[in-house]
């Protein structure tokens, strides 16, 4: 896949998502000559990474013999107002940003660019390691229709692409799919617990929590039917899933506890990006 842009692409933090999009564009096509890194202490997974392809992560990148034409911000939020502002030096008028780091606004990175460029806030969640992720991106009002095409070929490399308009609804999707792999971890470790507590073998307890959350995943995504469709598939009248739904499906169960969850996961994000 050829990637239209001028200039290099400057990755800033090359952690576990920096890493896994880095991994995903080179699979794509994106040429590794391309790429210049910015990070004190990459993990080792992701250096040998980096030996593989030929590129060298830096401690601090103060100068490129010219302008990137993407910088691909993906440190922690905590340390944005340390490492952004010298980067940001780096930018040219073309330069298009991507920030992955959560909780951070647009107007935080528009305060230290030129006047015009155009950003994108990007959430990707954890399943981009493996290439079935999902990014939600927010465009400021300089993203033209081109920059979106990029951003979408860029973090399409770790799954799908959404966009929203309004960048205040970022803090639900974090709270929803940002978050969400959390959720699902759980549900498995919970299914792990209650398969040992009903009598089975703890290996053989995580075996089916597994297989069963992982299967039932695969079967929605190629699966055409609603999810409350496939649910009632499996429930029989008066039998076993029926039992056993009538239980997380009464007042205050599941759903209740899931829309509870996800209410403080965006009532956080919101508190983050004061």
């Amino acid at each position: 896949m050829a990637f239209s842009f001028d200039g290099p692409l400057l990755l800033v933090g090359a952690g576990k998502m920096g890493g896994a999009l880095l991994e995903g564009l080179i699979a794509r096509g994106l040429d590794p000559r391309r790429v210049r890194v910015q990070d004190p202490t990459p993990p080792a997974e992701i250096a040998a990474l980096f030996s593989r392809h030929g590129i060298t992560a830096e401690p601090q990148i103060a100068a490129l013999s010219e302008p990137p034409g993407v910088i691909i911000v993906a440190v922690k939020p905590q340390v944005m107002d340390a490492v952004f502002p010298p980067v940001a030096a780096l930018a040219g008028p073309g330069t298009l940003t991507i920030s992955i780091a959560a909780g951070r606004t647009l107007q935080s990175f528009e305060a230290h660019l030129a006047p015009g460029a155009p950003v994108v806030r990007a959430m990707p969640n954890t399943p981009a390691a493996i290439g079935r992720g999902i990014t939600v991106c927010a465009p400021n009002a300089h993203v033209t229709e081109a920059h979106r095409q990029l951003c979408e070929a860029l973090m399409a490399a770790v799954g799908d692409v959404a966009w929203v308009a309004n960048e205040e609804l970022m803090d639900a999707v974090t709270a929803v799919s940002g978050s969400g792999p959390a959720y699902v971890f759980l549900l498995a470790e919970a299914l792990e617990k209650a398969a040992v507590s009903a009598g089975l073998d703890p290996a053989l307890a995580r075996r089916l929590a597994r297989a069963t959350v992982s299967g039932s995943g695969e079967l929605l995504v190629r699966s055409e039917l609603d999810a409350a469709v496939l649910r009632q598939n499996v429930t029989s009248p008066g039998g076993t899933t029926a039992a056993a739904l009538a239980v997380l499906m009464a007042d205050g169960g599941l759903e209740d506890l899931l829309t509870k969850a996800v209410l403080a996961g965006e009532g956080r994000s919101r508190e983050l990006a004061k």
